[in-house]
């Protein structure tokens, strides 16, 4: 319920009059700043500030590509890494976007490689680099700011090398192991910046939310090209992946609102587009529609029965 609609309807229940009704919602803090609203929005700036510095750094590279040489190129961008990366050992106020401006120089030192010198590596592996060269910079921040990103450099590598090895095609059915591969190292990946772990790596929701958020998009996409794409095996291993996630978050001691539910609307999606060609396949397209209608309402309905089950289970756990 709305807080301050509360108030307001307290205030009409006793009769206050205005002066009355101002007091009561100065006392419940409506009339001043919220405590942690300046602390975050400095944080905020700093870390926008970071993020805008490193893209900045590095469009100014490429408008003066002719000016430095190649050494002055390199120079200019590990420079740039040293440089942050001791401001973030020295200040411990600006660790974060500090590391963070390090974190995203280090992919433009590594853009830069690969272009210089044509290496011919595939995509997936620089990325791949950025996020394990990366690893040990977040294990030391142990703050979101530094492992979203980091979530995003490793899924960014996960996603490439599903589409290098899956014969140059994220829409291809026929490469069940590789599929399989991908989608464990995305659970694995959502599992260790989950809530369990956190005491050793330090992410916070933020992070784990947007893994789990990227994990459930991937595993569905690839489930949905085995549907489609006349490979069941490939479905039922993205059901069984996405329910692995939804149980695991649903433990009390991982439990998270929001990957619950972002996992059950992978599994809503998934049984519901099953259904859908199970009947159209079958003939009788407005009975169809009509059956499949009916059962993806009943299955949303279960499914946010279940979340609030949790929601109260949970809220029960931490009362007693």
């Amino acid at each position: 319920m709305n807080l301050r609609l509360s108030l307001y309807e307290l205030a009409a229940r006793h009769r206050l009059d205005a002066g009355a009704s101002a007091r009561l919602l100065d006392l419940a803090g409506f009339g001043r700043e919220p405590a942690a609203l300046r602390p975050l929005a400095v944080r905020g700036v700093a870390v926008l500030a970071a993020a805008l510095g490193g893209f900045g750094l590095i469009l100014w590279v490429a408008a003066n590509w002719a000016v430095f040489g190649r050494f002055g190129r390199f120079g200019l961008l590990i420079g740039a890494v040293v440089a942050m990366g001791l401001g973030a050992a020295l200040r411990p106020r600006l660790r974060a976007p500090l590391a963070l401006l390090a974190f995203l120089v280090t992919g433009g030192v590594f853009a830069y490689f690969g272009q210089t010198y044509q290496t011919g590596a595939d995509p997936w592996q620089l990325f791949a680099l950025w996020a394990v060269l990366g690893l040990p910079l977040a294990l030391g921040v142990r703050s979101d700011v530094l492992w979203a990103p980091w979530a995003l450099v490793a899924g960014s590598a996960l996603s490439l090398w599903l589409y290098a090895y899956n014969g140059h095609s994220w829409w291809r059915g026929g490469a069940v192991g590789v599929h399989l591969l991908s989608w464990l190292l995305w659970l694995a990946l959502a599992a260790a910046l989950s809530a369990p772990l956190r005491r050793w790596s330090g992410a916070g929701p933020w992070s784990a939310r947007l893994t789990v958020t990227l994990a459930t998009a991937a595993i569905t996409a690839g489930a949905l090209v085995g549907l489609f794409d006349d490979a069941p095996l490939l479905y039922l291993l993205g059901l069984i992946a996405l329910g692995a996630a939804a149980a695991l978050f649903a433990t009390p001691r991982a439990f998270d609102v929001y990957c619950v539910s972002a996992a059950g609307l992978g599994l809503n999606l998934l049984l519901v587009c099953g259904l859908a060609r199970l009947l159209l396949d079958g003939g009788g397209e407005v009975g169809g529609l009509l059956v499949l209608g009916i059962a993806a309402a009943l299955l949303l309905a279960a499914t946010v029965a279940a979340i609030l089950a949790l929601i109260r289970r949970h809220a029960q756990g931490e009362q007693a």
